[in-house]
């Protein structure tokens, strides 16, 4: 077995890079002097409602916001560093194939309903998350590829065992995905597991949750086992969390600016002077994961023809999409990770803009322009929808923008606005042409939940030996550099294959008021407001 307390076990390392960028925790800067005060309700202003209230259900960055803050994980990830720190586990031991992982947890943590926790709990919530499904849980569901189950050596200790190699599964455990439920939670059916009573271990807990409206979170009385990478130890500070949604940009700045709001999610390049104007700032943080871009479904329409998929690469000016619709935070996709994931390999020389090179591939495919510049073949007409939700409130300016962009080419692509509800259902049953989103983690391994032919396979392709080799074979991978290879030469086969179509990375841009204070990205960009306090009222 190879013990390991502070540093990232090799053989869950993607690689040696460290996450540069990668949610780096950014914070208000305080004027004032002198420590930390506790007490207030932080007021948060949310870009889109949150969803499911349980954390492995939870699919938007916005609901990730909420439910990150009721639940501890075994481990949490350091986001300058990118090294594993205890949380939940004060140690661990990994065996040499990657097969075994024996957790140490600390003792004296309780869950919110006074429930002690132990190994069984461990276990029941992993039993859970494979219960819940692919469909419900696809995140976690990937996470645990191979569970054999876990093994309850004793309280304090437990043994996950997979039934091949899982060399991601360590940092899978800081995620909040999989983060640890009380029994009376994981015993419920998914459904049940949305509607805001989840009992988890974590510093805050829901007080009310108005599943796609509304969330409100108090202090956890008690709370003394945070992660070693909090800046503080003992309870938080803020008393409560109130989480409103105001879908409108604008509105939430002005909200920050008034004094009505502390902090919003997806402030926008042209909000910074009004917050900036009021004593408040933009912090931002770049996502780690795959960035955005259209993944085809390779069933339907011109979107079957490899010719046309390649077209695409060098159609779209991804610096013309930064430049005109996002801000200097955000950067043009470079590859099929984000440049702050850990594995990335540039393919930027792939991914440059030349319109002439796209309209050579179509014509030597046969594609031939129409009287309205559409071009056509046998027939078919070169269209094909896109389908996307605001989860990111730029999503449809970008698609607009990339819309024209692909008419200068002759290709017609329509823009398919859904519900994220309504997005979640059509992916699940592979209704689309194409569908446009982005998916964060630390790991490279999220190539595998993407685009593995045996996880969402949202390509609705057969399978390819030349790319899920790799992907299946980062799994195995214990030593780091190997793993590397494999994810970067993994990149190169899902370009190859036009089977995403990169865009923008995405980055976090957070507005905070001058009351809030100590706001924290954690290694995924995502929130977590152990730290935060409030001054001046």
């Amino acid at each position: 077995m190879i013990r390991i307390r502070y540093r990232l076990a090799a053989v869950a390392a993607v690689a040696a890079t460290v996450l540069t960028g990668c949610g780096s925790v950014a914070s208000t800067p305080d004027a004032e002097t002198g420590p930390p005060r506790p007490g207030g309700t932080l007021r948060y202003g949310l870009s889109q409602a949150p969803t499911c209230s349980d954390p492995a259900q939870a699919g938007t960055n916005q609901t990730v916001y909420v439910v990150r803050q009721i639940v501890d994980s075994l481990t949490d990830q350091d986001p300058t560093t990118g090294e594993l720190r205890p949380w939940l586990a004060q140690r661990w031991e990994i065996g040499p194939d990657a097969r075994e992982f024996t957790f140490h947890l600390v003792d004296g943590v309780t869950f919110s309903d006074g429930t002690p926790l132990t190994a069984e709990s461990v276990r029941n919530t992993l039993d859970s998350v494979v219960r819940l499904g692919g469909v419900k849980a696809a995140l976690p569901t990937s996470y645990l590829t191979g569970y054999a189950g876990t093994t309850v050596v004793d309280r304090l200790t437990a043994v996950v065992r997979f039934d091949r190699p899982n060399a991601q599964f360590l940092q899978a455990t800081s995620t909040p995905q999989l983060g640890i439920l009380a029994d009376v939670t994981t015993a419920k059916p998914a459904e049940q597991r949305c509607l805001g009573d989840n009992i988890g271990s974590g510093p805050f807990t829901y007080a009310a949750y108005r599943q796609d409206s509304s969330a409100t979170l108090a202090k956890r009385a008690g709370y003394h086992w945070g992660s070693a990478v909090f800046g503080h130890r003992g309870e938080a500070y803020l008393d409560r969390i109130e989480f409103t949604v105001v879908p409108e940009s604008g509105v939430r700045a002005g909200s920050v600016a008034s004094g009505q709001l502390d902090a919003i999610s997806d402030a926008l390049p042209q909000d910074a002077p009004q917050l900036e104007a009021a004593g408040g700032r933009v912090l931002t943080a770049a996502n780690p994961g795959v960035p955005f871009g259209f993944q085809p479904n390779l069933t339907r329409g011109p979107l079957r023809d490899p010719a046309v998929r390649q077209a695409l690469l060098p159609a779209i000016d991804r610096k013309q999409l930064v430049d005109t619709v996002l801000g200097p935070q955000f950067k043009p996709a470079t590859s099929v990770l984000a440049s702050s994931t850990p594995g990335y390999q540039d393919l930027s020389a792939r991914l440059t803009y030349d319109p002439a090179k796209a309209r050579a591939i179509l014509d030597q495919a046969g594609w031939v322009p129409g009287r309205d510049g559409i071009r056509g073949k046998e027939g078919a007409r070169l269209s094909f929808s896109v389908m996307f939700s605001q989860v990111f409130a730029g999503n449809q300016a970008i698609i607009e923008l990339m819309q024209q962009q692909l008419r200068q080419v002759g290709v017609e692509m329509n823009l398919d606005l859904v519900s994220t509800p309504e997005q979640t259902a059509r992916q699940n049953s592979k209704d689309f042409d194409s569908v446009y989103y982005n998916s964060t983690r630390a790991d490279g391994d999220i190539l595998r939940a993407s685009f593995g032919v045996d996880t969402r396979n949202l390509n609705v392709r057969e399978r390819i030996p030349a790319l899920d080799d790799l992907l299946d074979g980062q799994l195995s991978a214990v030593d780091p550099a190997a793993r590397t290879a494999l994810v970067r030469t993994a990149q190169q086969r899902l370009l190859d294959g036009g089977l995403w179509i990169p865009t923008v990375e995405l980055s976090q841009a957070i507005g905070a008021g001058p009351a809030a204070h100590e706001i924290r990205f954690e290694a995924s960009a995502r929130l977590q407001f152990f730290d935060t306090w409030l001054s001046g009222r």
